[in-house]
């Protein structure tokens, strides 16, 4: 039990993310609080949704929307600034932080969205784009609603439709 301690602060310390509770939570933050890692399946997301920033505190600014091309060119022009390899999430992938228990009370009539919002502050009670074509539509995109967890899998939505990023990257670079 203390080599596991042990190495986990260890990993701490080079990687540079410090636990969010106990050991046996799922998320760490990176030291900033820009990134979140996904310690389950290894992936790290933004914090924030795309338009907005981290402060420290929360996430600021006010979230952008984007076609399927302007997202993915987000995605191109974040990696090309900061070096690190991020880009539209898997359908599965992003699946993976929702959170169908969380959120599904209004807080001053506005319904709060479907995700843990300690990990993923002021996200949209909206759709989310990922890079996966829809199953029946392939022409389309497979989307999430962060407002009820739902998706659009098997449909998609067009790619000219306005959705809201959040974009993820590997552990590995």
């Amino acid at each position: 039990m203390k080599m596991a301690r042990l190495g986990m602060l260890l990993f701490g310390f080079v990687f540079g993310v410090l636990p969010i509770a106990a050991l046996s939570q799922p998320y760490v933050f990176s030291k900033d609080g820009n990134e979140v890692i996904d310690q389950r399946t290894g992936l790290i997301w933004r914090r924030c949704s795309e338009g907005m920033y981290w402060d420290t505190v929360a996430c600021i600014g006010v979230t952008e929307t984007f076609t399927y091309q302007e997202a993915l060119q987000r995605a191109v022009l974040l990696a090309g600034m900061t070096g690190l390899a991020w880009r539209l999430p898997q359908y599965l992938e992003l699946k993976s932080i929702v959170d169908m228990d969380a959120n599904f009370d209004l807080v001053d009539g506005v319904k709060l969205a479907a995700t843990d919002l300690s990990i993923f502050p002021q996200t949209p009670a909206n759709w989310f784009w990922t890079a996966t074509p829809a199953s029946e539509n392939p022409e389309n995109i497979a989307d999430i609603d962060f407002y009820d967890g739902l998706s659009g899998q098997i449909a998609g939505s067009s790619k000219s439709e306005q959705y809201h990023v959040r974009l993820v990257r590997s552990a590995v670079n």
